[in-house]
Order: structure tokens, then sequence, then C-alpha cells
């Protein structure tokens, strides 16, 4: 027996391989009778509404059909497994209809294809998903606008390089985690308002020869608009790409605060304490409380970003045509992706939420450390009209003598800082001790800073409210959309219902 024979008695001789089924057909149908199910039907459902608006079937006809519809096994659809008799679900679900209508149900497919019927599907997944994970995210910023303005007066230092840098607030590092994570949602959004335009009548490539209804099939399923161009409508796959890199970059933001917070647990930062549900101790040391909530947010935020790059790695190179990379394999990586992004929304809202913070010790390690001396150099400049750089020099020679004296910031004396000033300029300073002692003070440092974007307490709270009344914004339209989708599916059952039952 030579190789090809041994192949074909292993594979079999006919339509579909064994490893064919295995890597392929296999388990792109239990994702499809996961995930893709529900959209198909309706898709059935309003095609078979606007074919008979137009007149393109009899009303005997549109009612046999949607008789058939109704009595689709969908539970044992779900429950099924892949037997290799059909393709894929499609033509399972179509074989069926057939049996159950087998005079009209073939008119069903009339100025339709597997092509644009398929990326319709994909669509109204991906925008039902991303109205999920966007409802998370408007979740999570509302609690960290809560956790903001509980810490408006927690003073702490501010990192830059990874070094002690200047005082600020956690509210003012919250709301930055707010404000990255309002972009995120826009990207998110951006991504959805893309998704959410219909290919359907574009069939196969071309549009069709029947005069059927493009712009029907949009408002039945409810989309916002339609993807004009039927190639476009069939080849384009930018809609799942750009839904790929909101994801991609909306995790690895997150993971970046991640990151922060988990070393903040750390004895040797001693910042935050997670809350007991979302620790577990050590098998062996009996001191542990190990933050692995924030550990798992780390790891799995990275697999967020790592599906949805798959998503875009296997775009790469794809032709600009209808590809079964873009329809049938690309798909579960991004709902991979935004499925761990939405999870690890709900967890950081409930660890942040949740967690305590060491207030005291936070504002003591400002006080003794040198972040503060950018406002004791601005001193100088305001008290003796000094230049900057020169202010600069003298704080810096301040803090060398500082040091090497094994002095805390809080330490410095009028007259360290005089004896740096003779050295640099040749005189004393007019600066008094009590400035010099609100120069040094962490909490003064915040409190003068009220530009707009500042740490100072009340811009805190004027960001926090603008940033709530953007919420509210945010979250009515999410809730619009939410009830046009469903107003939407729950027409089309509503319809063939009715003709379901007619005579």
């Amino acid at each position: 027996m030579d190789l090809r024979e041994k192949i074909f008695q292993q594979e079999g001789a006919s339509f579909p391989g064994k490893t064919y089924v295995e890597a392929v057909l296999e388990p792109a149908y239990n994702e499809a009778k996961q995930h893709l199910l529900q959209p198909m039907m309706a898709i059935h459902k309003a095609h078979l509404i606007m074919l008979r608006e137009q007149e393109l079937i009899t009303d005997s006809e549109a009612k046999a059909i949607a008789r058939a519809l109704s009595e689709i096994e969908l539970e044992k659809l779900r429950s099924g497994t892949y037997s290799g008799q059909f393709e894929d679900l499609f033509f399972q679900v179509e074989s069926r209809l057939l049996e159950l209508a087998p005079e009209v149900a073939g008119n069903l497919h009339l100025a339709r294809s597997r092509n644009d019927m398929g990326i319709a599907i994909y669509r109204m997944v991906l925008r039902e998903k991303l109205l999920i994970t966007l409802a998370s995210a408007l979740s999570l910023k509302e609690h960290l606008l809560h956790v903001a303005e509980e810490h408006i007066d927690t003073v702490m230092i501010g990192y830059t390089h990874t070094q002690q840098a200047q005082p600020t607030t956690l509210a003012h590092y919250i709301i930055a985690m707010a404000d990255v994570l309002g972009r995120d949602v826009k990207r998110l959004v951006s991504a959805y308002q893309t998704c959410n335009r219909s290919p359907m009548g574009a069939a196969a490539l071309t549009t069709s020869g029947f005069a059927i209804s493009r712009e029907r099939m949009r408002e039945l399923l409810g989309f916002a608009e339609l993807v004009e161009n039927s190639y476009d409508a069939v080849c384009g796959a930018d809609y799942l790409g750009e839904v790929a890199t909101a994801t991609q970059l909306a995790a690895l933001n997150l993971g970046r605060s991640v990151q922060d917070m988990l070393q903040w647990c750390t004895q040797e930062f001693g910042v935050l304490k997670v809350a007991s549900p979302y620790v577990q101790i050590s098998s062996i040391m009996p001191q542990k409380r190990n933050p692995v909530s924030f550990e798992h947010m780390r790891s799995l935020l990275s697999s967020s970003a790592g599906n949805a790059a798959t998503v875009l790695q296997m775009m790469h190179n794809t032709p600009f045509g209808d590809i079964v990379d873009t329809e049938d394999d690309m798909q579960p990586y991004a709902w991979r992706g935004l499925s761990v992004l939405e999870q690890m929304y709900r967890l950081m809202a409930c660890v942040v939420g949740t967690m305590e913070v060491n207030r005291e010790g936070l504002l003591q390690r400002a006080r003794e450390s040198f972040a503060t001396v950018t406002e004791l150099a601005d001193t100088l400049v305001r008290t003796d009209r000094l230049s900057f750089r020169s202010a600069h020099h003298i704080v810096s020679r301040v803090v060398q003598h500082a040091t090497q004296s094994g002095l805390r910031a809080d330490q410095i004396s009028l007259e360290l800082v005089n004896e740096a000033a003779r050295s640099i300029i040749g005189r004393e300073l007019g600066i008094t001790a009590e400035q010099l002692r609100l120069a040094l003070d962490p909490v003064h440092f915040v409190q003068i800073r009220t530009l707009i974007g500042g740490p100072a307490p009340s811009e805190i709270k004027r960001a926090i409210e603008r940033r709530r009344e953007t919420l509210e914004t945010e979250r009515a339209w999410l809730e619009q959309e939410k009830q046009t989708s469903q107003a939407a599916m729950d027409r089309l059952d509503q319809i063939t219902a009715e003709w379901s039952v007619a005579p």
C-alpha cells in the first residue's frame, strides 16, 4: 500500500477527511452552536419577513417557512456533537428546514449567500459581546471614581523612572486610571459602531438581481447602518481588526495599573491590603496573604491582549476577498479576548472597591521623602527672584548634604539651605523658616497644584464631577443600544410567531 492509499484508508475518500474534521470542522461547529445559533435564526427570520414584504415569496410560503423555523430544536442543536453528516451548523439547520417544509424552505436562501449571512452573524455576535464588555468597563469606571472620592486627601509619592518623584494623591492616580479607561471605552464604542453595520444583501459578492431590500434587512436586524459596497460587505475584515485593536490596548492599559497595585501590596511598599475574598493563603507559610487576584488579573489581561493580537496576526497577508480565516478561525480569538477583558473589569472593580489603603503610612513616607523639593526650588524662585536653574542647583546641594548627613526631608533646616546658597550664589536667602516648612510639606505641595488636571482637592472634586457626568452619558448610550438590539430581536420573534400559527 502506497502512502496515498494509506492516507485515504485512514482519512476516508470523501469529504470531510478525518483530520480535517478534528482540526477544523469540529472546533468550528462547537463554537458555532454556542455563539452563532441565535443570530443565525434571527437572520433567517429577518430574511423571511423581507422576502414576503418584497413579494418574492407568497403568503402561504412565508407561513410554512415560519412554522418550520419555530420547530427547529435549538436546545438539541446546542447539545449536539459534530457528526460529519453536514459541513457545518448552517447546512445542518438548512437541512432540517427542508425536512420541515420540503416544498418551500429552499426559497429562504433566495438572494442570500453564506458570505453575507456569515459576516452578519459575526457582526451580531461581536456587537453583543462588545455591549457586555462596555457595561463592565463603565461599572469599573464608577468604582474608580468612588475610590478616588474616598482618597482625595490621601497624599502619596508619585514615581517617575521607578524613582520617588513628587507628592500626589491616590485620587490623582485613580482618576488617571479612569481617564485611560475612558479612552478605552471610546475605542470600544468606536469598534462597536464600525461593527454594527449590516452586510446583508451583498449575497456572495455582487448583491442580487432580485428586488430585495438591504435597508429593510438592516432595520429588522437592528443594525445602525449598511456596509454599502457589497464587495466590502463580505471581504472587509477591519471591523474585526478594530475590535481586536481596542481589546488589546484596553487589556494592556489595565494591566499596567494592576502591576503597580501588585507591587503596592508588598510589605516594602505597604500601600494596599486586598480584602479577604481576593487573597489566598500559603500552604506552608502562615503569615502569607497572597494577593492572587492581582496576579491572575495580570496574567489573564496578557491572555486577552494575546488573543486580540492573534486576530490581527491571522488577518496578515490574507487576500482582500471572502476568506475562511475571517469567518471561522479568527472570530473565537476575538470573543475570548473580549470575554477575558470583561471578566477582568468586573474583578478589578471588586478588588479596588474593597481594598484597604495605608493612608498614614503613605503620608509619613511623603513627609520623609525628598519628593517635595521641587516645591522648595519653586519657593526660592518666588522669595528670592532666582532663576529656576539657580534654585535647582541650590536645592540639589541641599539634598546632597542632607543625604550624606542621614537627614530626612522634614529635617532640612534653614541653615542647611543658606549654607548651600552661599556656596552656589555667594549669599544667604530671604526664605523664612515657615516658608521652608511649607515648601517641604507634601500636603501643601498637593494643595497648591490647582491647575487643571492637578492633584489639589478642589481640582480633584471638579474632575470627579465632570467624569460622572460623562459616565451618565455613556450609560444612557449603552442602554439605548441594548434596547434597540433587543427590540429588533423581539420584533422578529413576534412576527414569525404570528405567521407560524396562522392558518
